[in-house]
């Protein structure tokens, strides 16, 4: 749709009354979401406004059952959606953070830790994305226990009242809900993950308006400023000028929501504007960034890792089976029975010595028995150049060998005593 107000036109997605539920707003901008999330996709859902534009209401709801927004929604659709993939072992986590004044706190963390702020720091791997290094995240099972995590964060929440808003928020907070899959019936060693943020920002304000002083005045400041460093990053974004450098460093803000806007992930955007003539200004402002963020191009796909102690467990199996099944051939065709295991120490010694006979002239000709016999032999005869070409110079492959076949000796020694012994006391 091009909504038309004065000589100004934007165009959105769609538009949304302020008649409309919390259940057709669920239906528009979650349901689709949610379906992506559990397919192995990130996600971001996130409302901009200004303060007391009914960001908060939109996200999280109220009290009220009817009224209950979208992240309350979203879990109730995630667990059913889980519950829909039977052939897959899911493990679903949950972890909610909040900006305050440039300062992040983990809202689910112990209250001692809430209160002197949480260590929490950014880590990006090759591929450009964000990992939250030192926020608490909590396993759930159930849409119950998830709700109890959402309440707990919620009540730790930062809020304060000024004259356009009883209840204003004054951090920007981050609900963020992960997923592991693995199939049991596919290749076990592969698991999909991802991510889903809903993102409440604070409002921007302008403190004539509001009111604001003191401690609500420093709020607001830096609320305005985190959203003006946002404002340059999808600024950037959009101008292909400046696309070598992105600003995400400049606020927590932005450096968390680097995958959001910009990277791997499908995002949402909720413009909350007040419809009213005295915030004309305001609103303008909201569907300026509006417009640019849906200008801004993410690259989305599906994350795929793999678990890397079942991969090896299935490789060692792999590998245990091919030997059975060589050594059973060899045998049929041959005979003999070869063996594919690591020399020991002893094994080695004897190798040792074929190969100084033949380098000495006191062998002729070497019988190989396998492609491991032949390995071993170079070895050996790259071993005593090293010994005998270098003065002085042992290599640490020799080193080990000597240790393990002193220590094999030594082994063999203390259990020819133990018997022995046993002999004389029979």
């Amino acid at each position: 749709k091009k909504v038309k107000m004065g000589e100004k036109n934007w165009t959105y997605d769609f538009l949304l009354t302020p008649d409309c539920t919390q259940e057709e707003m669920y239906n528009k901008v979650g349901e689709q979401t949610i379906t992506d999330f559990t397919e192995g996709y990130n996600g971001t859902i996130f409302a901009y406004g200004q303060t007391g534009a009914g960001k908060t209401f939109t996200i999280s709801g109220t009290g009220n059952f009817n009224y209950r927004g979208i992240i309350p929604r979203s879990i109730t659709g995630i667990f059913q959606e889980i519950g829909g993939k039977p052939d897959y072992d899911i493990v679903t986590s949950v972890s909610y953070l909040e900006i305050y004044n440039e300062t992040i706190f983990d809202l689910l963390a112990p209250a001692s830790t809430f209160e002197n702020g949480a260590d929490i720091t950014f880590q990006e791997d090759s591929k450009g994305n964000v990992t939250v290094k030192g926020l608490s995240k909590h396993a759930v099972n159930n849409e119950e226990e998830a709700f109890n995590l959402l309440f707990e964060g919620e009540s730790n929440r930062t809020i304060s009242e000024h004259k356009l808003n009883k209840v204003s928020t004054r951090s920007h907070c981050i609900f963020t809900m992960t997923l592991e899959m693995k199939s049991r019936v596919e290749s076990s060693e592969k698991v999909i993950t991802s991510k889903l943020n809903f993102v409440d920002l604070a409002g921007s304000e302008r403190v004539k308006e509001t009111g604001s002083t003191g401690l609500s005045l420093k709020e607001a400041n830096y609320i305005n400023k985190s959203l003006t460093f946002l404002e340059q990053v999808v600024v950037a974004l959009t101008d292909k000028k400046r696309k070598e450098y992105i600003p995400y460093r400049q606020s927590k803000l932005t450096h968390i929501l680097k995958d959001s806007i910009g990277g791997n992930c499908k995002t949402v955007m909720i413009a909350n504007i007040w419809p009213e003539e005295p915030y004309i200004y305001e609103t303008l402002s909201t569907l300026n960034f509006a417009k640019r963020m849906k200008n801004v191009v993410n690259e989305i796909s599906v994350n795929i890792r793999l678990d890397t102690q079942a991969l090896v467990k299935k490789l060692t199996k792999e590998i245990r089976e091919l030997k059975q099944e060589l050594a059973m051939h060899n045998t049929l065709t041959t005979g003999r029975q070869i063996n594919y295991d690591p020399y020991t120490a002893e094994e080695q010694y004897e190798q040792q010595k074929i190969a100084m006979a033949f380098l000495f002239g006191k062998e002729e000709d070497i019988n190989f028995e396998s492609v491991r016999q032949a390995k071993e032999l170079f070895n050996q005869c790259r071993i005593i150049y090293q010994k005998r070409c270098v003065p002085g110079k042992i290599s640490e492959e020799e080193k080990v060998q000597q240790l393990e076949r002193q220590k094999s000796l030594k082994e063999q020694k203390e259990e020819g005593d133990k018997g022995e012994m046993v002999g004389e006391v029979e």
